[in-house]
């Protein structure tokens, strides 16, 4: 897909971070953006701030973890634009806790969301796509789709799903003129920790303003930056997509130390470890 003027892009978790900075690239080159996310009117912000800068965006509240939902969106949107080209599965959540102290609520919770919400924006849009015989679908996943990290159990298991489910349909509907582009997007300056789910006590607070303190050192790309090498990844039909140097940095280190990478990246070792 090597442009995307009039192209129908669905992107979820459209609200903020990396999600509505795709928002934006993609309708500054000319496509129909058709956000989705559970904060509508965070959401509406960007659908406004886009037709104020002259592009087209629809604004669309949706649950990615309700497959029903999903595919009712995925008909509407074949019904009223014929179907989408781009379908970017970006909605995710975090939780960080030690495996032992996880609550099978919290692991379902950031599952639902950041594995199974690919799994349907996948399955409810890909049918046109292969009835059409193009498209293309983007998943999010993470450095921590590549490496392990310490009270990252659920988060982990998620994002390196989300990169053997890519891995899987890229090889299937490589014939059929379909691009697959999984994505690790190192440390972005987003509102996911404000956003995560921390174990309930009195210091839950307290161990929420540490998580985002120390996340934010860990940053060390926009929003806008990741949006750029996303939709050049799409354009250029890249199977992967690192995003970020914290990313080619973590991807030397599981490749060269494929058991002992974090002794080459200690800065992942505290991300989620409270301050002593």
């Amino acid at each position: 897909m090597r442009q995307l003027k009039d192209k129908v892009c669905v992107i979820t978790g459209a609200s903020s971070g990396i999600g509505a900075a795709c928002a934006r690239a993609m309708s500054a080159e000319g496509a129909i953006v058709i956000g989705c996310d559970l904060r509508l009117d965070m959401l509406k912000d960007v659908a406004k701030e886009v037709k104020k800068s002259g592009g087209r965006m629809e604004a669309h509240a949706l649950d990615v973890s309700d497959r029903d939902a999903v595919f009712a969106l995925a008909e509407k949107i074949e019904k009223k634009h014929g179907g989408a080209d781009v379908v970017l599965n970006n909605a995710g959540v975090a939780h960080g806790a030690l495996v032992e102290e996880t609550t099978m609520d919290n692991f379902q919770w950031v599952m639902d969301i950041d594995f199974w919400g690919v799994v349907h924006g996948t399955q409810a849009f890909l049918p046109h796509m292969i009835k059409r015989g193009s498209g293309h679908i983007a998943n999010v996943s993470s450095i921590f789709g590549l490496v392990g990290v310490p009270t990252q159990s659920a988060y982990n298991s998620a994002k390196f799903a989300v990169l053997g489910f890519s891995e899987a349909l890229r090889h299937e509907v490589k014939e059929q003129n379909i691009g697959v582009t999984c994505i690790h997007p190192g440390g972005i300056n987003t509102n996911i920790v404000r956003h995560a789910r921390f174990q309930q006590g009195p210091d839950m607070e307290n161990e929420r303003e540490e998580a985002i303190q120390r996340f934010q050192q860990f940053t060390i790309t926009q929003p806008e930056g990741a949006a750029k090498a996303i939709l050049k990844g799409i354009k250029k039909n890249k199977a992967r997509v690192l995003i970020g140097p914290d990313a080619v940095l973590v991807d030397w280190a599981r490749r060269l130390f494929p058991t002992h990478y974090m002794r080459a990246l200690p800065f992942l070792k505290n991300i989620g470890q409270k301050d002593d």
